[in-house]
């Protein structure tokens, strides 16, 4: 903590190294609430302190994570991965030479980006249940999800190259998903009442924000199934949904109007 400590006070990026364990709980959060306290929650997003792990990460990995907080854990990781998260980024992928497909296996837990607010969590694998409920300014990319994903989210962006589980979607009313369909059918996992699905190809500007976001998943994960998608682009571009609330406008989701959107940085004419 008093090296941290002292790359918070002088403002100075660091990178430092540690094993962590699944008795680790809420790694991150003292240091988040020393940024926080000191300079606001995005007040070191110029001077990055970066950390890396590598084991089994406890409950609230990347907890209240502020900006200029970068976690990067090679392995796995427990429920509620990012909880509150208020900027910086959190990457997990699994361990160089790993025998499993990442899209295939569980990487981190139940509850990941309850109640985010903004930065970014890159996982390369899937996420269990109840991801990115409440979410409200995050954005994410995973491969794959349990049930009830985007329960109630209102802002952020949260992108999946993978299977969802059922009820996807249900009370979201703001942000919107980009999901990988491969099977057909996810139609049958969202719930209608408040969200809709797009085809991505039908929109060129999201497209072409999908790919930069799988790129970004690739270059900070490694993640193979990514690179697999984006070498055969064309056929896996035809099987991306959108998924928006049925009473966002299409362009407002695209349009420097949202917090979101800017932060994306999508330009569309009037």
């Amino acid at each position: 903590m008093i090296e941290t400590q002292n790359a918070v006070d002088n403002r100075q990026s660091k990178s430092l190294y540690f094993d962590i364990q699944n008795t680790d709980r809420s790694v991150g959060a003292a240091l988040s609430g020393y940024i926080a306290k000191k300079y606001g929650d995005q007040g070191l997003a110029a001077n990055p302190i970066s950390l890396n792990f590598n084991g089994t990460a406890g409950q609230s990995f990347g907890v209240w994570n502020a900006g200029g907080v970068e976690l990067t854990l090679t392995g796995d990781a427990n429920d509620y991965v990012g909880k509150g998260m208020a900027g910086g980024r959190i990457v997990i992928r699994p361990p160089q030479g790993s025998a499993f497909k990442s899209h295939e296996a569980t990487i981190i837990g139940n509850t990941c980006l309850y109640g985010a607010t903004g930065g970014k969590l890159f996982a390369a694998g899937r996420a269990g249940e109840r991801f990115a409920v409440r979410n409200s300014g995050a954005i994410s990319v995973v491969e794959g999800i349990g049930d009830n994903g985007c329960e109630y989210m209102t802002g952020g962006v949260i992108c999946i190259l993978g299977k969802t589980g059922v009820n996807f979607g249900a009370g979201m009313t703001g942000g919107f998903a980009y999901i990988l369909d491969e099977d057909r059918e996810l139609n049958r996992r969202i719930n209608s009442e408040l969200v809709e699905i797009l085809p991505v190809a039908d929109y060129p500007i999201h497209e072409e924000h999908l790919r930069g976001l799988i790129m970004e998943h690739a270059q900070l994960t490694h993640s193979a199934w990514a690179e697999e998608i984006l070498a055969d682009w064309q056929r896996f571009a035809d099987c991306f949904k959108l998924v928006k609330p049925k009473s966002s406008d299409l362009k407002t989701l695209l349009g420097h109007r949202s917090r979101s959107a800017a932060e994306l940085d999508l330009r569309i004419e009037a």
